[in-house]
């Protein structure tokens, strides 16, 4: 079988501007209005920071020196009125850019999970749902991340610096560059901190999706884990899948925060070299104090914007990390794609045939060996055999859940590898050997199999397949709530209503994967005579270890070791004395008697 494949390329080969050019790509252009209103309000924030640097030269000068009331109202004003714009200014670009983020996440989701259901069985089988649940949730908002990051550092922290340091220089030049001389030590150690930080987080994110799968687990086979006691094994396993991901977790925090000691440590070697300069400067030369508090201040409110642009390395670090597994999902190429010019499928006698076909879930092992036969349209075809024979995988084929490596397989004539998915689907009703409720409403549920189904035709359906009596029973009917994958229903209960939700698709080919599999006796014997009714007129393929529920079929194919070895009706497979399907139907024949027996002893 074909893996799935993507085409991102290794982790180590990939680089902040690939990402980056991708995310603005793929959004900038339908959020453009958003974003340039939000740099507006940034650019607004910046020279209102600016100012209010640039302005305290005045304040100390006029105020404190030359005692000039009527300079200090004017000052007073302006400095009211750039901290009121600021604020507005402030307020408008959060709400802008809040609400780009949340259309950002909310685009995504549509888009992975359209993309998951484009994606084949054979994905969803190579890869744990834990592990793709974590990647979407934990994920997702990286590219929002990413984006409102750069924008947020570009747009206020760089434009802020920039309009800070105009101020520095424009009040001592010397003192600037003093400054500077110390950058460079610093954003080195920052880049180490980041090349870092990469790796520990993809580590985390997949650590976390073992965490989710071990609880998921836990809580879907909660009835069994209570049966055999096995709450302390998997405590144990638990806890120690918990710690590794809270070591793992700390680890990041270490090395996040390392910026801090480094960040912090530059500032004040900074700011008490420019304050001693300073100081000496108004002691010694007698210069006045207004330039040298416009510069502090300048100097101070710069510290900010340049500490998170300092850190914007190691924060975009995390963020395309995240991005980068969303776009590990996207960039998965369906293998099953439907090939150029496929045609819709067209029904008439709905008659299947398998030709030469093989299979395997692995390249190295073939389940299917060379399987060939016909299911007769409008006739029920039973597939018997030992377990491992590829009954299963047979079914699994039809619908083309997967493609057979070798082979064709028609229906009236057309090779189903020609045909479209949906069109193909949409002339089949499947039942599962497990039987899969989904969140909501009886009625709901049942619907999924034809969406434009009236309440009477879901009604109808559920008598067919004898679930009306236990469903009215119930508190609210068909409106009652079934719980996560139907768990407040016993599993005959779930059975039957996924055969209500196949007959309610009327279609011609309905395919039976042990439907009769989690029902008692009394409920088989029911349900089967509804499925008796449903099978007429249908194409039907069905699968029972139980013979007695295929005895009546029309045609009987015998599995064994991925091959073909006998068919025919009931009647002449049961007089062959050395055949595969007599021996089987001999054994079931005791089973029952012994069991029948033991009852009546």
């Amino acid at each position: 079988m074909n893996k799935a494949k993507s085409k991102l390329p290794a982790v180590d080969r990939e680089t902040i501007t690939s990402v980056l050019k991708r995310v603005f790509a793929e959004n900038g252009r339908a959020h453009i209005r958003g974003y340039a209103f939000a740099i507006a309000c940034l650019a607004v924030v910046a020279a209102t920071t600016g100012f209010t640097a640039w302005i305290m030269e005045a304040v100390v000068n006029e105020a404190f020196a030359n005692k000039r009331a009527d300079v200090v109202l004017y000052i007073c004003g302006a400095i009211f009125a750039a901290f009121v714009l600021r604020g507005f200014a402030t307020y408008g670009q959060a709400v802008a850019l809040s609400k780009i983020g949340n259309s950002i996440v909310a685009s995504y989701q549509r888009r992975l999970y359209s993309h998951l259901m484009a994606l084949s069985v054979g994905y969803f089988s190579d890869s744990r749902s834990a592990r793709i649940s974590a990647q979407i949730s934990q994920n997702v908002s990286g590219i929002r991340d990413v984006l409102n990051m750069t924008v947020t550092s570009i747009a206020r922290d760089l434009l802020t610096l920039v309009a800070l340091i105009g101020v520095m220089i424009s009040k001592d030049w010397l003192l600037t560059m003093i400054v500077f001389v110390i950058a460079p030590p610093l954003l080195i150690g920052l880049r180490y901190i980041s090349r870092r930080l990469r790796q520990a987080t993809r580590e985390a994110v997949e650590i976390n999706s073992h965490v989710l799968g071990a609880m998921q687990e836990t809580i879907q086979g909660i009835t069994i884990v209570k049966a055999f006691t096995m709450e302390d094994q998997l405590k144990t396993k638990v806890e120690t899948i918990i710690d590794r991901a809270e070591n793992r977790a700390n680890r990041i925090a270490r090395l996040s925060e390392r910026t801090a000691p480094m960040t912090e440590t530059f500032a004040g070697f900074a700011i008490s070299s420019v304050l001693a300069y300073a100081a000496f400067r108004s002691i010694y030369s007698g210069v006045q104090p207004g330039a040298f508090f416009a510069f502090v201040t300048a100097l101070l409110m710069a510290y900010d914007p340049a500490r998170r642009l300092a850190r914007l390395q190691v924060s975009l670090e995390r963020a395309v990390v995240n991005a980068r597994m969303i776009y590990e999902i996207l960039d998965t190429v369906p293998h099953q794609r439907d090939k150029p010019g496929a045609r819709e499928l067209v029904l008439q006698g709905a008659q299947i045939e398998f030709h030469n076909v093989r299979f395997g879930y692995n390249e190295n092992e073939d389940i299917l060996k060379g399987v060939s036969f016909i299911a007769e349209g409008g006739k029920t075809t039973a597939l018997v055999g030992p377990s491992g024979a590829g009954k299963s995988t047979v079914i699994s084929l039809i619908p083309r859940f997967y493609d057979p490596s070798q082979g064709e397989i028609l229906i009236d004539g057309q090779d189903i590898a020609g045909i479209t998915k949906q069109s193909l689907r949409n002339g089949l009703a499947y039942v599962s050997q497990q039987p899969y409720l989904f969140e909501g409403s009886i009625r709901d549920n049942i619907r999924y199999g034809r969406p434009s189904a009236t309440d009477a035709e879901v009604e109808d359906a559920a008598r067919l397949a004898f679930a009306h009596d236990f469903i009215i029973a119930q508190r609210q009917g068909y409106d009652t709530p079934v719980g996560e994958n139907g768990i407040t229903l016993s599993g005959g209960q779930r059975q039957r209503l996924s055969i209500a939700r196949a007959l309610v698709r009327k279609a011609p080919i309905l395919l039976l994967d042990e439907a009769t599999s989690a029902l008692d006796t009394e409920s088989e014997a029911a349900v089967q005579k509804a499925l008796d009714y449903a099978m007429d007129g249908r194409t039907v393929v069905v699968i029972a270890h139980r013979l007695s529920t295929v005895v009546n079929a029309d045609k009987i194919i015998v599995m064994k070791d991925g091959l073909v070895v006998e068919e025919g009706t009931h009647e002449a497979l049961a007089q062959r004395s050395d055949g595969l399907y007599a021996r089987l139907h001999n054994l079931h024949d005791k089973t029952v008697q012994t069991v029948e027996d033991a009852t009546f002893e």
